[in-house]
C-alpha cells in the first residue's frame, strides 16, 4: 500500500491490524448526597376541619412539586452501543465533520477509491457541504466550499465553521516512479451556517494537512506534532504557541485530539526502537496541552494503539467526561477499535467497537452522543483497496444519561392512622446513592427501604431519588398521603378532671376568704 505522511506518499506492504474491544471499565465517582430539585412545600400541622380543605391542600402541594424526569428512558437508548443512521448523500473520505447548534456538517473530502491512499494519485477532491439533522435523521446540501480539498483541520465558533489547510492536489515525485506527494495549502475558508455563505480569512502560516483544530475561549488552536498556531477570529490573525514536546508521533501516525475542560487531549502512536533487542515497540501516548499556560504535560499511555481514525469527547452533561479514540487497532487482524480515556483518572478502557471497519472518517458530538461519518472502507484488506463510504453511525457512550427508574410501593395515596409509615421502593439498576425528600425538604440519604417516623397529622408527600455510578439521577413519582392519628380519649378525660379540680380548689379558697 502507499502510506502518506508529511506530504510524501511511500509504497509499503499492507499490514493487518487489531482485535475486538469489549467494555471493561473501572471507575470511581464521588458519592456526595445530592439535593432534590423541588420547590419546598410548607407542611404545618393540618387540623381536620373538612374534606374540602384537604382536597385544596392536595392540589396546591401537587402543583408546587417539580420532579426532574430523564430526557431519555432506558427503553430509548442502550449505552455503549451503535446505531446506523441516514448516510450522507455523497460518499467521501478525508472529510471534515463538526457540530454547530445541534446540526452536523460534513464538508469536502475525496471521492477517490483504490489502493490506499487513492487520493494521492487519483485526486477526487470535492467541495461538497452537507448538513445533518439528528432530530429528523436527514441530510441536505448546503453551499459548497470554494476550494475543494481533503485532510484539513476543522473547527466551529459562533455559528461559523473554519476549514483550514489540507491537501488540494498531488504531484509525482521526480525520479521515483510510483511515489507521489500532496500539494498542500494553508487556505482558511469560513462557512456561515446561518447565511449559508463562505468567506476567505487570513491563511495558516504554513501549508499543512492531517492536523487538528479546536476552539478554546474564543481562540482556534491548530496543531500537529511540529507546531501550534493560535488563530484569533476577531482580529483575523495568527500567533505561535509552544510545540508538542518529544516524544513525537510515529512517522505513520497523525495525532487526533479532543477538548476537555479547556485542555486539548492529544493522542497518537509512538514507536521506540529497543537497541538491545532490535525490536520496535508502540504505545498510545497521551499529551495534554494547557491553553491557559501554553504548556504541555503527559498522561497515561494506552495498551492498544489506534490509527487511521479520529477522537471525540463527552462533556459530562449526559455522559461521563471521556475521550473516545476511534479507528483501527494496530494488531492482527484488522478490526475496529474504540478506546476510552478518562482524563481525571488517567485510565484507559475498551468500549464497543464501531460496526463498520473504516478509516479517514470524521467525528462530531451532539448532546454527548457521537456521530462517525464517512471515511474509507476496505474492499480488499490484503492489498489495502479502499472505497469511500457515506456511512453515518451513532454511538451512545458508556454511562449515557439513563437514570435509575424508581417505583414507590409504600406509602400509597391513602390515609394512615399511625405516625410512622414504611417507605418501600424498587430500583431497576445498581445505584451508588439513594435519598428521599419528604414534604419538599432537603434529601435524606438512606441505604434502602426505611420508615418515615414522627409524621404529623395532615397531608404529606414523598419522592425517592437514586444516582448510579455515572451520577445519572433518577426520581420516582411523588406520592401524596395523609396521616390522621386520633386524639387519645383517656388522656383527654384525665386532663379535664385536673382542670375541674383546679377550678374547685380556687372556688374553695375564694369562699374561705369571704367567710373571714
Amino acid at each position: 500500500m502507499m502510506v502518506r505522511r508529511n506530504g510524501l506518499c511511500i509504497l509499503a506492504l499492507s499490514q493487518e491490524i487489531l482485535t475486538n474491544a469489549k467494555p471493561v471499565l473501572s471507575r470511581n465517582f464521588d458519592k456526595n448526597p445530592l439535593i432534590a430539585k423541588t420547590t419546598p412545600v410548607h407542611q404545618g400541622k393540618v387540623m381536620r376541619k373538612s374534606v374540602a380543605l384537604l382536597l385544596v391542600l392536595a392540589f396546591l402541594a401537587a402543583s408546587c412539586i417539580v420532579v426532574a424526569k430523564p430526557a431519555l428512558s432506558s427503553t430509548d437508548v442502550v449505552e455503549d452501543s451503535w446505531v446506523s443512521k441516514a448516510p450522507m448523500q455523497q460518499a467521501r473520505a478525508g472529510l471534515g465533520v463538526v457540530a454547530v447548534n445541534g446540526k452536523i456538517y460534513a464538508i469536502r473530502g475525496t471521492t477517490a477509491g483504490g489502493q490506499y491512499p487513492p487520493d494521492v494519485s487519483g485526486g477526487g477532491f470535492v467541495g461538497t457541504n452537507e448538513e445533518y439533522d439528528p432530530a429528523t435523521d436527514t441530510w441536505s446540501y448546503r453551499a459548497a466550499m470554494p476550494t475543494p480539498r481533503a485532510h484539513f483541520a476543522i473547527a466551529a465558533y459562533q455559528n461559523k465553521i473554519y476549514c483550514i489547510g489540507g491537501a488540494v492536489g498531488f504531484t509525482a515525485v521526480e525520479g521515483k516512479p510510483g511515489f507521489y506527494s500532496y500539494v498542500t495549502s494553508g487556505v482558511n475558508e469560513v462557512y456561515d451556517t446561518v447565511r449559508d455563505t463562505w468567506e476567505t480569512r487570513a491563511p495558516l502560516p504554513d501549508n499543512a494537512m492531517e492536523f487538528q483544530a479546536h476552539v478554546v475561549n474564543g481562540k482556534i488552536y491548530v496543531m500537529d506534532w511540529s507546531y501550534v498556531y493560535v488563530y484569533d477570529p476577531a482580529a483575523d490573525s495568527w500567533t505561535s504557541g509552544t510545540r508538542m514536546p518529544q516524544p513525537y508521533p510515529d512517522y505513520d501516525s497523525s495525532p487526533v485530539s479532543a477538548v476537555v475542560d479547556n485542555k486539548i487531549i492529544v493522542t497518537f502512536e509512538f514507536s521506540t526502537f529497543n537497541f538491545s533487542t532490535g525490536l520496535d515497540s508502540s504505545e498510545q501516548k497521551i499529551l495534554v496541552y494547557d491553553t491557559e499556560t501554553d504548556s504541555w504535560s503527559e498522561g497515561a499511555s494506552g495498551s492498544t494503539v489506534v490509527v487511521g481514525g479520529a477522537a471525540g469527547a463527552t462533556t459530562g452533561a449526559k455522559a461521563p467526561q471521556r475521550v473516545y479514540v476511534l479507528g483501527l487497532a494496530d494488531r492482527f487482524p484488522s478490526l475496529s477499535a474504540n478506546q476510552v480515556y478518562d482524563p481525571k483518572a488517567e485510565a484507559w478502557a475498551n468500549a464497543t467497537a464501531m460496526p463498520t471497519l473504516r478509516i479517514d472518517f470524521g467525528v462530531a458530538v451532539v448532546d454527548d452522543v457521537l456521530y462517525v461519518v464517512g471515511g474509507y472502507s476496505y474492499t480488499s484488506r490484503i492489498h489495502s483497496i479502499v472505497t469511500p463510504v457515506a456511512i453515518n453511525e451513532q454511538y451512545i457512550p458508556i454511562g449515557y444519561g439513563i437514570p435509575p427508574e424508581i417505583k414507590i410501593v409504600s406509602p400509597e395515596n391513602q390515609t394512615y392512622n399511625v405516625s410512622s409509615v414504611a417507605l418501600v421502593f424498587t430500583v431497576n439498576k445498581p445505584v451508588n446513592w439513594i435519598g428521599y425528600s419528604l414534604d419538599g425538604e432537603a434529601n435524606v440519604t438512606i441505604t434502602g427501604n426505611t420508615t418515615l417516623s414522627g409524621l404529623s397529622n395532615g397531608l404529606h408527600n414523598v419522592t425517592v431519588y437514586a444516582a448510579d455510578e455515572f451520577e445519572n439521577m433518577g426520581a420516582s413519582e411523588t406520592v401524596s398521603f395523609t396521616v390522621e392519628v386520633p386524639f387519645p380519649v383517656v388522656p383527654v378525660a384525665a386532663a379535664s378532671g385536673v382542670a375541674v379540680a383546679v377550678i374547685g380548689v380556687g372556688l374553695l379558697v375564694y369562699f374561705k376568704k369571704r367567710n373571714r
